[in-house]
């Protein structure tokens, strides 16, 4: 009798409707908001902390009504993760923001089982370093959705963000988030846990989803964590990713992050009316007027 070789798992159809994409569109645009408020708001002698829970506030003030993950802000050498060692370092400190300083904001919303997760980055006041890193960092949006396009796989399109940055004389500084991840899926949480509760600064409801995905995922040879490992051999699995190449030079640190929609036979960036795209287009049609 003949052997076959067992056949690669198909991946899944695209689940969302547009229906879908409306409401999370909806919600990656109230966190942005939200960041855009406390942005404006944020100065010199202001921590970490009074950042966050100004962010926290907002977004709950907005309909919020839990959390991928708790609200985060770091501020001058930290927007790198420079001496960075375990993940709570990660959370919001006593460190005062000063003149010259970048920021980084990075929340994450449900609503209504809607998840965005969204980096926002900032600077108080001069920081020419900052200036170059902002826009240069459009080079990695556009390399990134065209990679996916086509089809490479995600542990590939992590090594070609690698080598732009390399490229560019940058540091890797998503590297450090735990697993090493640039991305992970994100999906509409239906976990019956409490809401508004988290356990490592994750909310539990996320905690479940989680979980329950990873074992689906690796079952299936594939994984919501998008890093360069083994696990990430894979063709980009139809659905949401959250995106967040972090790129840093010296004591300054920058990102985005921002959803990704990913089909079957195609992929696009959930929405082009963000802070950072804006800014990119406000500065090439200011060169273009010259």
């Amino acid at each position: 009798m003949a052997v076959t070789a067992p056949r690669a798992a198909r991946l899944p159809a695209f689940p969302y409707t547009d229906a879908d994409l409306g409401r999370f569109r909806e919600t990656q645009q109230l966190a942005y908001h939200c960041a855009e408020q406390v942005a404006a708001w944020i100065e010199p002698g202001v921590t970490e902390r009074q950042a966050t829970a100004k962010l926290r506030r907002c977004l709950v003030v907005a309909g919020v009504q839990d959390f991928f993950h708790v609200p985060f802000a770091w501020f001058g050498d930290r927007t790198a993760f420079r001496h960075f060692h375990t993940p709570l370092q990660f959370f919001a400190g006593s460190r005062r923001l000063e003149e010259g300083m970048p920021y980084v904001l990075d929340c994450a919303p449900v609503v209504d089982g809607y998840t965005a997760d969204i980096g926002y980055g900032g600077k108080v006041g001069e920081n020419p370093v900052w200036d170059r890193l902002a826009a240069d960092l459009r080079v990695y949006r556009e390399l990134i959705l065209r990679e996916v396009r086509a089809r490479k796989p995600l542990s590939e399109v992590y090594a070609a963000v690698d080598a732009q940055i390399a490229a560019h004389g940058y540091d890797n500084r998503h590297q450090v988030y735990p697993g090493r991840v640039i991305g992970h899926q994100v999906t509409r949480t239906t976990a019956r846990g409490p809401a508004g509760v988290n356990l490592f600064g994750f909310g539990v409801r996320t905690l479940q989803t989680l979980g329950r995905e990873l074992i689906g995922e690796r079952l299936q040879g594939r994984s919501p964590l998008w890093a360069g490992g083994r696990a990430s051999r894979h063709a980009p699995t139809p659905g949401l990713w959250a995106v967040e190449p972090h790129i840093g030079f010296r004591e300054v640190g920058i990102k985005f992050e921002e959803l990704l929609v990913v089909t079957e036979d195609g992929a696009h960036w959930l929405d082009d009316d963000l802070p950072h795209v804006r800014r990119w287009n406000s500065t090439t049609t200011e060169e273009a007027s010259r």
